[in-house]
C-alpha cells in the first residue's frame, strides 16, 4: 500500500488519507442508524483511547519531526517546535472564547455565550465538532507536505499512520453528534448528515496544509509544532474531560494508555 501511496502527489496522498478520516467519521456517526443510544462506557472508552492516539500522534509524527528540521537552522533547535507549538494551543484557545458554540461532551441543554432556542442546538454541536477537526486535517496535511518536502525526519509510512490514527479516533466524534441529534428528536438520516457533515473539514484542511508547507519549506517546523499543539488543546480541553465525566475515569484511562501504546507503535515501527 505504501509504495502504491508513494506514486502519487503529496495534495492526492494528503487528499486520499482525510476521505478516509472522514469516512471513519461517518461510521461512528451511521450507529444511529442501528440505535438510539449508545453504552456510555463504550463511548467513554473510545474518548479515552482517542486521547491516547491524538497524544502519541502529536508528538512521534509532529513534534519530534519538526525539532529535527530544526537541527543546523538558525534558530535554536527548541524554537520552532516551541513557538509552533504554544500558537498552535493559542489559536483554538482564542477561537474557543470568541465563537459561541456547545463542547461535544456537553449536556444540549447549554452553550458557552449564548442560549440558543432547541432549534439552533444542533448547529451549535455540530460546529463544535467540526472547528475541533481542522486541526487534525491540518495535521495530516503538514504530515505529508513534510515528506513531500524532503525532509529526512519525516516519512512516509508515519504519515499514513498519523491518518489511520485519527480516523480511529473520529469514530467516537460521528457517533457523539449524531446520537445526542437523536434523542433530541430530529430523523435519523438527518442525525446522520450532521454526524458526518462534521468531518468534511478534514480534507479541506489538509489540501490547505500540504500546499502552504509545500510551498514555504521553511516554515515547516512551525506548521508541524502547530498542528500539534492544536491537537493537544483539543485531547485536553474536550477529548479527556468528556471521558471521565460519567463515571467511567479509570475505564478512559486505561483505554488512554491503550491508545497512546498502539499509536506509538504505528509510529516507531513503520516509520
Amino acid at each position: 500500500m505504501i509504495d502504491f501511496i508513494s506514486t502519487l502527489s503529496p495534495v492526492t496522498q494528503a487528499l486520499l488519507a482525510t476521505l478516509f478520516t472522514w469516512g471513519m467519521t461517518a461510521i461512528g456517526a451511521a450507529l444511529v442508524f442501528t440505535t438510539k443510544t449508545v453504552n456510555q462506557k463504550l463511548m467513554d472508552g473510545m474518548l479515552g483511547s482517542a486521547g491516547g492516539i491524538m497524544i502519541a500522534a502529536s508528538f512521534w509524527s509532529l513534534l519530534s519531526p519538526a525539532i529535527e528540521m530544526s537541527e543546523g537552522s538558525s534558530f535554536p533547535t527548541w524554537f520552532p517546535a516551541a513557538i509552533g507549538f504554544l500558537l498552535g494551543g493559542g489559536f483554538l484557545w482564542i477561537a474557543d472564547k470568541i465563537i459561541p458554540h456547545l463542547h461535544p461532551s456537553s449536556p444540549l441543554d447549554h452553550a458557552e455565550g449564548l442560549h440558543p432556542k432547541r432549534k439552533k442546538r444542533s448547529t451549535l454541536l455540530v460546529f463544535a465538532i467540526t472547528l475541533h477537526n481542522i486541526p487534525e486535517g491540518l495535521a495530516v496535511g503538514v504530515a505529508f507536505g513534510a515528506v513531500a518536502a524532503g525532509s529526512p525526519s519525516a516519512s512516509l509510512t508515519a504519515a499514513v499512520a498519523l491518518a489511520i490514527g485519527i480516523g480511529i479516533q473520529n469514530l467516537p466524534e460521528g457517533t457523539a453528534v449524531s446520537m445526542p441529534l437523536r434523542r433530541e428528536g430530529m430523523s435519523r438520516r438527518k442525525s446522520f448528515f450532521y454526524g458526518q457533515f462534521s468531518g468534511m473539514v478534514e480534507p479541506i484542511a489538509a489540501v490547505i496544509g500540504v500546499v502552504a508547507v509545500s510551498f514555504m519549506t521553511p516554515i515547516l517546523p512551525f506548521a508541524l509544532a502547530f498542528a500539534a499543539g492544536a491537537m493537544i488543546f483539543v485531547v485536553v480541553e474536550e477529548v479527556i474531560p468528556g471521558s471521565q465525566e460519567n463515571g467511567n475515569g479509570d475505564l478512559a484511562t486505561i483505554c488512554l494508555m491503550l491508545g497512546f501504546t498502539v499509536m506509538m507503535i504505528l509510529d516507531v515501527a513503520f516509520a
